[in-house]
This record gives C-alpha cells, sequence and structure tokens, in this order.
C-alpha cells in the first residue's frame, strides 16, 4: 500500500511505503488510455529550447529538465516531488530511521520551511525548537526558493559538526546552534502514571512502530494490570499506514479501521480489526493529539473516536489525509506522487480538515495563588463536632498542590483525571 507524509530533512522524510505492483499498473493504464499530448509536448519541447539558449546563465539540458519536472510534480499538491538518482538514495537513507542530523521534520507550507515536529530526544528539540517555527537561513544562506536537494546538502553533515539555524517563531527572529548526530528513532516508549495508568508516547509510526507498541503493552501487563492507557500522539508527524492500522488493531476487535480510496484499483484498500490483535478491549484510552499529529497519527485518532473506543484530547490536528507513492522511473530517478486519500470508518476524509478531539484542552502553563488565609469550620470557636465521631481537619490539613504534572504537561494531566474518575463514574 502506500503511505508517507511530509519531508523530513536531514532530519527526516515523512516516510512512504513503496508500491512496487502500482507503478507497473500506472504504466499499463496510461498506454491504454492515454494518447501523446503533441501539442502540449511542443510547447514544453519550445519553453525548453528558449530557456537554454536565452537565460542569463548557461545552463545544462539535465539541469534545465529537473527543474522542469521538479516544479509540474511539486505543483501538483505540497506532498508530490520528483527525485533524482541521487535524491532518491537519500531519501531512502533518511527514511530507515537512522541518520545524522539535528532531528526534525519539516515541510514548505506557503514557500516557507516550517517545523512540524522536533524528534523526541533530537538536538532541536533539547534546544527548544517548537512546531511552527519557520527556518529562514540555514548556516547564514537564506533557504528562500533552495529546492530539497540544496536544503538537504545545508541541514546534513558530520557527526559532532554543528549547523546554525536562524529561526521565526511569533514574529521574532532566533538563532540557534545545533551540533548533528546520530538520530535513532525509537518510535515508541511506555511508562507508569500511577493508579493502573499506562502511558505510551508514539513518536511516528516506523515499519515496526505496532510490534514495538504490542511488545510494550505486554511489558506493563507483565509488571501489573493495566487500567488505563494514555496514547500519546502529540507532534507525531505519521509513517508508515500499516504500523498505524497495528496500533489501532490493539484497541478494537472488529470493523473498519481506516480506507484509502483513489483514481485506481490498486489506490482502494481497507483495513479490518482482527480479534487475535486486540489487547485492550474494554481498558479506557485516552488519545492526546495536538496541531502536530498529522496523518498516521490521525488515522489512529479518527478510527478510536469513530469506533467510540476512546477519548480524544488536546488540540485540532494537522489535517494531512492524502497518500503518497514512489513510483520508480526507467531512468532511476522517482516521482513521490499522491494516489489516493484516506478516510475514517465511518466515511470522514481528514484532508484539509484535521481531527476535532471529544476535549478540546490547549497545552497550558499553570500558576498558583499561594499563601490565600482561609479558615476553616473545625476552627471556629465553638464549631460543633464531626457527626460520627470523624477527625477533624482544619485549614492546616488541605492540601492545593493538584501535582508537578498539572505544572509540566497539562494536557497529559487532564488526560490522567479523566481515566482516574470515568471508574468512579461508571459505578454510579
Amino acid at each position: 500500500m502506500i503511505n508517507t507524509l511530509r519531508q523530513r530533512i536531514s532530519f527526516l522524510f515523512m516516510v512512504l511505503l513503496v508500491q512496487p505492483a502500482f507503478s507497473a499498473q500506472l504504466t499499463a493504464d496510461t498506454k491504454e488510455q492515454s494518447k501523446l499530448p503533441t501539442a502540449e509536448i511542443q510547447s514544453f519541447v519550445e519553453t525548453f529550447e528558449t530557456i537554454r539558449e536565452g537565460y542569463v546563465e548557461v545552463m545544462s539540458d539535465q539541469d534545465i529538465l529537473h527543474k522542469a519536472l521538479k516544479g509540474m510534480v511539486s505543483g501538483l499538491d505540497p506532498h508530490s516531488e520528483y527525485f533524482t538518482k541521487e535524491e532518491l538514495v537519500d531519501f531512502n537513507e533518511l527514511t530507515s530511521g537512522n541518520y545524522a542530523g539535528i532531528g526534525v521534520e519539516v515541510e514548505m507550507k506557503d514557500k516557507r520551511l516550517t517545523i512540524v515536529t522536533p524528534v523526541d530526544g533530537s538536538a532541536a528539540a533539547e534546544a527548544g525548537i517548537l512546531p511552527g517555527d519557520v527556518i529562514i537561513k540555514i548556516d547564514n544562506t537564506l533557504i528562500t526558493d533552495l529546492g530539497m536537494k540544496d536544503i538537504v546538502t545545508l541541514m546534513r553533515g558530520e557527526i559532532g559538526s554543528t549547523v546554525t539555524l536562524d529561526i521565526e517563531r511569533d514574529g521574532e527572529l532566533k538563532h540557534y546552534e545545533l551540533t548533528r548526530g546520530l538520530i535513532e528513532d525509537a518510535s515508541v516508549t511506555d511508562k507508569w502514571l500511577g493508579d493502573g495508568i499506562a502511558y505510551f508516547r508514539i513518536s511516528q509510526f516506523q515499519g515496526d512502530s505496532a510490534s514495538e507498541f504490542h511488545q510494550a503493552i505486554d511489558k506493563l501487563s507483565k509488571e501489573s494490570k493495566i487500567q488505563g492507557v494514555v496514547l500519546d500522539l502529540r507532534n507525531n508527524p505519521g509513517g508508515v499506514l500499516q504500523s498505524a492500522v497495528g496500533v489501532v488493531d490493539a484497541f478494537i476487535d472488529k470493523g473498519m479501521i481506516v480506507y484509502t480510496n483513489g483514481r485506481h484499483e490498486l489506490s482502494k484498500n481497507q483495513y479490518m480489526a482482527t480479534e487475535k490483535n486486540t489487547k485492550f478491549d474494554s481498558v479506557p484510552v485516552v488519545v492526546l493529539i495536538n496541531e502536530g499529529s498529522a496523518s498516521a497519527s490521525e488515522i489512529v485518532a479518527g478510527a478510536l473516536q469513530d469506533h467510540q473506543r476512546a477519548v480524544i484530547l488536546g488540540t485540532e490536528s494537522f489535517g494531512k489525509g492524502s497518500v503518497q507513492t514512489v513510483v520508480p522511473l526507467s531512468n532511476g530517478d522517482a516521482v513521490k506522487l499522491t494516489t489516493a486519500l484516506y478516510y475514517t470508518p465511518n466515511g470522514r476524509s481528514i484532508q484539509a480538515q484535521g481531527i476535532t478531539p471529544d476535549l478540546v484542552v490547549p497545552q497550558a502553563t499553570l500558576t498558583f495563588d499561594k499563601g490565600q488565609f482561609f479558615v476553616k469550620e473545625a476552627e471556629l470557636k465553638g464549631h460543633l463536632g464531626n457527626g460520627t465521631g470523624g477527625e477533624e481537619r482544619t485549614s492546616a490539613d488541605v492540601k492545593s498542590d493538584i501535582g508537578e504534572l498539572a505544572k509540566t504537561d497539562f494536557q497529559l494531566f487532564q488526560a490522567v483525571t479523566i481515566l482516574k474518575t470515568l471508574p468512579k463514574l461508571a459505578q454510579k
């Protein structure tokens, strides 16, 4: 099938699964159905010759052709792209999961190189680079009008070398100096949050993320009974579609997970839940999403929302609902082409909309009033004792600190609060 998403540079590229048979089928269909558009080709040739003969600088035929092909493909949508042989090698290397870089995922948005998300644990994340930041310069080179290859060249380097970024955030320019390192994407992390609540963070959907997720569930299940689950998909840019399907399969035992639909039969697929892979059939689940949650992570959130299997909490997601296929060409180059849209089980298209959370909870920094004076009944002179003889409580006994989690991650705190409260509501 298909997959991938946005471009990650040095950083990362949005992952795709190549669909080998699709290319052959596409070629056969094209040959059968279309005739050569001779008038349009003549126009192309005339433009080519005009550039070769009249452009202010001498350009090779290959350079002119590559620029033409790149412009033709990138003009389709933000995710279609033309790769030369060399760029395809870089792309495959970067999508392998291990590479040298600073650990950011970017996309061209309105011709601005925009951070989709920093990779967990990367130099970019540790430096405080945030989703939505716009890269203006790389090593003092303006990236305006630079192509993918040029940007990759600027961003990549030897492990331990440094790269500087000038970033625009909320109208202010910020300067960062980052050290390139080997990015090893461990896509799934887990921990306990207390009271039987298990936390799973999936930073991106790699090829083995579903099996990693199932292994993490098995590991925690051996330690204690899981009574609630937080699935954190915030700033998850997506990735391999099959891995997203595998994660949803852990929560539902039947029914549709996602389907894709495009022009060609090979782009029409359905993915169904299986009973044998179900890990949690009734455990309460809260899924965290935000504006950096895209594509495969939106598939997970949308499927669990349609099945009413989880409470989706956070802020509205990115809204990438298209599927790309890498189509190899006979000269060794390739086209990453948008071939289908995907839909949630209820037939919702996420494209250009996103997933709206069941509970909209923006990330927030809490501040607490200190030193407020108050008294309780037990401190009033002549107060009556407790009706059942219970111990009296004064203002000194009141604990108003709601914990460190509320201060450091308000959205996660809200998710945990829901999971702790739901069983009490269900009992009533």
